[in-house]
């Protein structure tokens, strides 16, 4: 993906934190290597999708949201008014930022990335720009934002924030497409000619907000892109805006209008954007470019019931690995209820990830794409000089043959350091597995070249 290059100053004023209020500090500007590093190292991180739509749960009456729950205003056919009345009822009295910070980090996942804003136009913090959000449209009134960006500055977690350039709501946005409030995304003719006035006197205000109001903000994570109403030329600027802001801050490449579809990447072209943002699938092979594969534990981002085609541990622990074995990172979604719960069946996928990565996350994080092609017994991480073998499918005579490229000095088993016996064959180094299969969804043995 091409990134923008811009020029900018070595220092920024940018607010402080601590108090809360207009105290302003000196931060050093990164090179961009430097400023991705962390993201590049993190690898697995925890998506939120969250809002009033939790309450609608997908369904009206006998109507089940077809998608994604978090479109019930459009799938649905609820009119603004209508719409209005689940803000008016958001009272999530069980929503614990510590507890929801914990789950992430005890998961092994290193980032967390909520919904501010999704394209119902109803926002999760203090807005001094608009009074439809979390303080003044809802009886919560209780920051969202900035008690998650606390939460997780206190356990060491990065925090970034979703924002939806579509806003359903308001009028010189999509608000005034009823009942089909998304009609833009695939007819290229539907267009708002207030647009630009919406863009620079409430989309960028309200990214201010949050870009200066909550300290440093980890990540920018934009969708929405796709309206004919946003420009590249906006796409640009709003970069640019960010990055003067928080020079230090990473931005997905939504915030242009370069990416493929689905698929996530960028065409050929001067696109703004840090990384490319595969949607509910995984590249077929590496990509030399930066990218992060975003998807659901089942068929949907926001809250469900409906939706019981969760994917198993297993699966969700090798999606992991084959993303990180091609040079990407992961950004795994939970849905949380409208009480502010998460799922159980989230928890419980949470929990054993959380139980593989502890004991394997060496092979992991920091880890680089495979060197090699994809075997088909698993894949291959690399780190520091050290290849690590991930095994989806332990061969049934207990012998896994290995890349005929690599030169073997010692193998051992991951989560006990156990010396392995190898043998050399004319295909490449056999090595010999313990008689029997270790209990763990994707075995890693340490290969040491």
């Amino acid at each position: 993906m091409k990134k923008l290059t811009k020029i900018l100053t070595a220092f920024v004023l940018v607010a402080s934190m601590n108090t809360g209020c207009a105290q302003t500090k000196k931060v050093v500007q990164l090179s961009d290597d430097e400023r991705m590093e962390w993201w590049r190292d993190a690898k697995f991180g925890m998506f939120i999708h969250w809002g009033a739509y939790s309450i609608i749960g997908g369904e009206r009456g006998e109507k089940i949201a077809g998608g994604g729950a978090e479109w019930a205003m459009d799938k649905l056919d609820y009119t603004i008014e209508e719409y209005e009345k689940f803000p008016a009822m958001f009272n999530p009295e069980l929503f614990n930022a510590d507890d929801w910070v914990k789950m992430a980090k005890d998961a092994g996942m290193k980032y967390i990335v909520i919904t501010s804003k999704h394209h119902d136009g109803f926002g999760l913090w203090d807005s001094k720009v608009s009074d439809y959000d979390i303080m003044d449209a809802s009886p919560f009134k209780r920051d969202i934002i900035r008690e998650l960006a606390e939460a997780s500055r206190k356990q060491g977690i990065r925090f970034g924030v979703y924002h939806s350039i579509v806003d359903w709501h308001h009028p010189q946005a999509q608000g005034n497409l009823f009942p089909n409030y998304n009609a833009g995304q695939k007819d290229q003719t539907v267009v708002n000619p207030e647009f630009p006035q919406y863009y620079k006197n409430y989309l960028k205000p309200q990214v201010k907000e949050l870009l200066t109001n909550y300290g440093d903000i980890d990540i920018v994570w934009f969708d929405g892109d796709w309206i004919a109403d946003y420009t590249t030329e906006m796409g640009k600027d709003m970069y640019g805006f960010i990055r003067e802001m928080q020079p230090n801050t990473i931005i997905n490449n939504r915030v242009d209008k370069g990416r493929k579809g689905m698929e996530g990447m960028d065409r050929e072209g001067n696109f703004a954007g840090d990384f490319g943002t595969p949607e509910q699938e995984i590249p077929a092979t590496g990509i030399a470019e930066d990218w992060e594969a975003c998807m659901t534990m089942n068929g949907t981002w926001g809250y469900k019931p409906d939706d019981t085609k969760w994917k198993s541990s297993e699966d969700l622990i090798q999606k992991l690995v084959d993303i990180v074995s091609k040079g990407g990172n992961f950004l795994l979604n939970i849905g949380p209820d409208g009480y502010g719960r998460f799922p159980s069946q989230s928890i419980r996928r949470l929990k054993a990830l959380g139980e593989w990565t502890d004991a394997n996350g060496e092979a992991v994080y920091g880890a680089k794409a495979s060197p090699f092609d994809m075997p088909e017994w698993g894949r291959y991480t690399s780190k520091d000089g050290v290849i690590y073998a991930h095994i989806f499918n332990w061969p049934e005579d207990g012998k896994l043959k290995l890349n005929k490229a690599i030169k073997l000095k010692n193998a051992s088993m991951l989560t006990n350091a156990a010396t392995l016996k190898t043998q050399s064959t004319a295909d490449g180094i056999v090595v010999e597995l313990p008689t029997e299969k270790p209990d763990s969804e994707v075995i890693v043995l340490k290969l040491e070249i």
